[in-house]
């Protein structure tokens, strides 16, 4: 991410959840005038090594989706689901700030290739899937001569979470589980020929619900390479998709949790 540039991770039926700006999704955060990131590429045909709690190969489907409720039999094919995906997620969201900032090609190709990589320690540029929007990161002084992250970050993500809490649970399921085909085959062709991506995303779920909630602005530190890094080691260690949880503060990141709950149960049926 950059300090000036940041992308909006979203993410269809679960994980857009944990965002606010791309620079949560990475490993480092730079500091005002660091070096920018390179772009992403296409997600869609980037290689992507498999993820941190992957299903074995052979695991035997925990969560179905009915198939009556992915039978469309107009559902296109995955070379040319774009404009559906696009108009499933502007059915649920409407004009929404995260949707201005997505990339439409591969759409849902390059989700399922976030989703998977949410458990990384990082996140390549590749696997990203929104344009850069103006951001700055915001630090303060915590009195003792250290440096936290700013609450008034807070302010700049609010408009996107938001959009996540306050979107219909069920609307988003039901339009996931219609295009889910399409979403096994995405799968399928990362590299999990005998995996289950509904699986796969309740385990992404039930892994950033296990994110901490610090009560106070975490500590950052500059590593002297222009970025700043969570100064606690446990906190620096967590996954992408987990720091991206602490970085939002604790009421945000209850809030997301709450929703990812809602948004679990109805994937699940329970």
């Amino acid at each position: 991410m950059q300090s000036r540039q940041s992308r909006w991770p979203w993410v269809l039926v679960a994980v857009a959840v944990v965002a606010a700006g791309g620079w949560l999704f990475r490993r480092d955060v730079p500091v005002a005038g660091g070096r920018p990131a390179p772009p992403a590429a296409n997600a869609a045909t980037a290689a992507a090594a498999p993820a941190i709690g992957a299903p074995p190969a052979a695991a035997a489907i925990r969560h179905p989706v009915d198939p009556a409720l992915a039978a469309d039999a107009a559902l296109p094919a995955l070379a040319d689901s774009d404009a559906a995906a696009w108009d499933a997620l502007t059915a649920v969201f409407g004009d929404a700030p995260p949707l201005g900032a997505m990339l439409r090609d591969h759409l849902i190709a390059r989700i399922v290739v976030l989703v998977d990589n949410l458990t990384q320690p990082s996140l390549a540029p590749r696997v990203l899937a929104f344009r850069p929007l103006p951001d700055t990161l915001q630090v303060a002084d915590d009195g003792h001569g250290g440096t936290t992250l700013a609450a008034a970050n807070a302010q700049r993500y609010a408009p996107y979470v938001q959009a996540f809490t306050r979107a219909d649970a069920a609307a988003w399921v039901a339009a996931y589980q219609r295009l889910y085909p399409l979403f096994q085959q995405a799968y399928v062709e990362l590299g999990y020929p005998k995996g289950y991506f509904n699986d796969r995303l309740v385990a992404v779920i039930d892994h950033l619900l296990q994110a901490p909630e610090p009560a106070a602005p975490p500590a950052v530190v500059a590593d002297g390479r222009g970025r700043y890094r969570f100064a606690d080691p446990s906190l620096q260690s967590l996954s992408v998709g987990q720091k991206a949880l602490v970085r939002l503060g604790p009421e945000q990141e209850t809030a997301v949790k709450a929703q990812l709950r809602a948004l679990r149960a109805a994937l699940t049926g329970g």
